[in-house]
Order: structure tokens, then sequence, then C-alpha cells
């Protein structure tokens, strides 16, 4: 590691670890936690953890911001390797127990834990219990993230310091956030995109943050206003949701969207009411943040960030950046592959074309449909199944259908796969079928499955 570059992140560390009085009495959530109350829970944090010996491993499981923050604070300090999980669940606690064996965690629903991890209650304690000298490599990995857990075996990426505070830094940079702005979420902490936009990103720019996660579009917009606030963190479901005709928040600079595609019509809807464009977040959990856009820019195309470097592999695109989890794999350039598939435009743009995988995106969430499908063959009197993904009018969000060769019921077939996946990868619509025709290399025809519930699903 080049040693200029390590200073240069350790300069953050200090400056993130140790504020200043000022800092310490600014309000980090609305009339709730002070910078220095989120310092003062990540000392706590530190202190009850060095009671314990051996590797900590703690599971974020709540929506708490100054909470989160106070985690993330604590473990870059060195107390702990932090997890955060792709749902509440029990199932999906056990999913990731299994993955991690976290033996700690902070949860809003403790009973969802399971048996043997110790359940902490943040209490504070004197912020000098922080020690900037004991402070984490920027390069080693201090934070594990979850993805398509609920089609299978979940995905585990992590991320250095330099991963996330480095991507941090320059969105701040970027779209000129400050200690002046008020930031309201309708995303939760615990997901990548929540954690940079509504905690780390506000945090290091010494800005309020509301408590609360507004999901309602009258609550979203009645929120914004009684508070005059002046960033929106949100995803496309919600910006749909708020085509209604009082939409009307202008004391909104920023605006933000990810987790998919903005449809055309609901990002035109939002321009003219509001006339501010809604900006757009390209980018994973592994890869980060890719690249923007705006409606306001007259194109469909993506700018890609200035700290990121891309190129085509074929079809497929591939990014170069300090963003990128350790796990991906990296060519010889050190370009990582990403799962999408595009094609370049005018002024270092691109267009993206589709997925190259079987990944799909469904309210915002990742599902792996072969992971579905290999999980409905495994249930009683199931023969065979074949999943796929049909087009919304959601930009890249997408519909999940099932046709299934067995002797089960829909409604009970249904049942068994709400008890293994999260709610949004259960297939909408399932037919059951007594054989699935296959060519004889074991093909199915993909039009004629989808012929099946082509008009159910408009």
């Amino acid at each position: 590691m080049n040693d200029a570059r390590k200073d240069t992140f350790i300069g953050l560390y200090e400056k993130i670890l140790t504020p200043s009085k000022n800092v310490c009495r600014k309000e980090f959530t609305f009339s709730g936690y002070s910078y220095g109350d989120v310092l003062e829970l990540a000392a706590g944090l530190k202190k009850t953890l060095a009671r314990h010996g051996g590797e900590k491993n703690l599971c974020l499981c709540t929506t708490n911001k100054a909470v989160t923050a106070a985690c993330v604070l604590a473990s870059l300090a060195g107390s702990c390797n932090l997890i955060l999980p792709y749902a509440f669940s029990a199932h999906a606690m056990a999913e990731m127990y299994d993955a991690t064996g976290f033996n700690f965690a902070i949860a809003d629903h403790p009973e969802e834990m399971p048996a043997g991890v110790e359940i902490i209650t943040p209490r504070p304690a004197a912020g000098e219990n922080i020690n900037p000298e004991l402070i984490r490599n920027p390069d080693e990995p201090f934070l594990s993230l979850f993805t398509g857990g609920s089609t299978g075996k979940p995905k585990v990426w992590s991320k250095s310091p330099r991963n996330l505070l480095a991507e941090a830094f320059y969105l701040k940079k970027k779209f000129a956030l400050s200690d002046k702005d008020l930031f309201v979420a309708t995303v939760p902490p615990y997901h990548i995109y929540g954690l940079l936009f509504s905690v780390l990103v506000p945090f290091i720019a010494h800005a309020r943050v509301l408590p609360d996660i507004y999901t309602f579009p009258q609550e979203i917009i009645s929120t914004i206003n009684k508070h005059k606030a002046s960033v929106l963190v949100s995803v496309p479901i919600h910006y749909r949701a708020m085509k209604v005709d009082n939409l009307s928040i202008p004391s909104l600079k920023a605006a933000f969207s990810s987790s998919g595609a903005l449809d055309r019509s609901d990002s035109l809807f939002f321009y003219k009411k509001t006339g501010l464009g809604a900006t757009e977040i390209y980018g994973s959990t592994e890869t980060g943040g890719i690249a923007s856009r705006n409606i306001s820019e007259k194109t469909d195309s993506w700018k890609v960030f200035d700290m990121v470097s891309w190129k085509l592999t074929g079809s497929r695109l591939s990014v170069k950046s300090d963003f990128t989890s350790p796990e991906m794999e990296h060519d010889e350039e050190g370009f990582c592959l990403t799962g999408d598939e595009a094609r370049e435009d005018r002024k270092n743009r691109f267009v993206l074309l589709g997925r190259a995988d079987g990944i799909v995106k469904v309210a915002g969430k990742r599902v792996d449909l072969l992971d579905v499908q290999n999980k409905i063959k495994k249930l009683p009197t199931v023969s065979d199944a074949v999943v796929v993904a049909l087009p919304t009018d959601k930009g890249r969000e997408s519909v999940i259908v099932a046709v299934v060769a067995c002797s089960l019921t829909g409604t009970h077939l249904k049942k068994l796969l709400m008890d293994m996946l999260e709610p949004y990868a259960v297939p909408r619509r399932i037919k059951i079928v007594s054989s699935i025709a296959r060519t004889a290399t074991g093909k199915i025809d993909r039009r004629r499955i989808e012929k099946l519930f082509l008009t159910e699903t408009k």
C-alpha cells in the first residue's frame, strides 16, 4: 500500500473519530443524538466488547441511524467486525449465523436471534475510549454485507475502511453536501445504499438526519415540508408512490434514487412537479457506486464517477475503483467484471443493456432465479421447475413467475416457499403442470413459458 494513500486515510479516520467540540455539540439525528452522543455510544460499545476475548463479530440488526453510526465508528476503532444483514427474519438470521458464526448482536427484535448470540444494548462511555492510534489498516476488511440470502446460500461481501470512506467522501464532495443539510430517507441503514446515503455521507458532512424511515407517499412529502429537509434518499418504488397531484417539496436541493433504475415516467413526473431531477446512483454492494444520471441531462446513459475507471469486456461492463469489495475477481489491469451488459455512449458514458446472469431486481432487492428454482425442486412431489423473470414497466424491476411439475396445489406450494424465502423472492404467479417440455439438451422454450403468464402480469 502506498504510504501517502495510507496517511490520507489515517487523517480521515482521525477527523471522524476525534471530532472538535463544536462538531460534538451539533445534532446528528434531528432532535435526538448529537455527534458527541454517537461518539460516546461508540466508546461504550468498544468498552463492552473489550471485556470479551477472541474475535468479536457483531451483527447490526437495527434501523437506528445513530446506533448504526456508533457501531461503524467502534468497528473502525478495532473493537469488532461488523455484519449487516439483508433482512431481520428468523431464517435470514439463521442463514447469516451459519455463514459467519457471529457471536454478538444489536437487535431491534432480539427474539429472532439464533441461540447463543449475546444481545448488546449500547451504553455511552467517555469518548476518550476511542483511541485513534488503534484504528484499523484502511485496506483490511472490517464490515460484511449480505446479498441474495433469501434465494439460497447468502453471498457475503466485505468492505474495507477505504472502500466505504472513499466513496462517502467522494459523494459528499460531488453533490456538495454540507452541515447545512437535513437528510430524509425511505430506505433502512442496514443496506449499503442506506448506510452510505443516510448515515455515512451525512455524518462526514456534519449534517443532520431525520431518525425514522418514511415509506408512505404523503408521509414522505409532509415530513420533507414540515422539517424543510434538503436531501431525499429514496428508491424507485417510492418515487412511483409519490406520483400524486400535491407533490411539492420546495426545500429539497438534492434527491437520490438507487436499488434499480427509475421508470422514466416516474422520474419525469417528479422533475416536472418539483423542478428537481432525481439523481440515480448505479452500482451494487460489491462494486460500490459506479455512475449516476439525472433526467435533467436528457439522456438515458450513465455518467461514470470521476474515481471510477471502466471498460467493456465483450459486452460486459468492468470497473476499477477504491470502492470494490476485496472478494471481487480482478483482471491483470485491476478491473472487476460486473453482472451487467452495456454499450459505450459519448462523453465517458454508457448505456445499460440488462443483466448478463440470472440475478434480477424485485422491489429493489436482488434475487437469484436459479437458486429459487433449485429450492422449489427440493420440495415434496416436485419433479421439475422453471423460474423466469418477466419485465415490468418499472425500469429494471421484474416479476418472478414459476412453472412447477408437482402434485401440490399452488396455494400449498406458495406457503412452503414463504417459509423458505423472503416475500419478495417468492414467485408472484405459479403454474402447476404435469410435466415441463424440454429439448433433448434439457433446454426449455422460454417464449412459451412467458406466454403462459403474459396476460396475467400486465
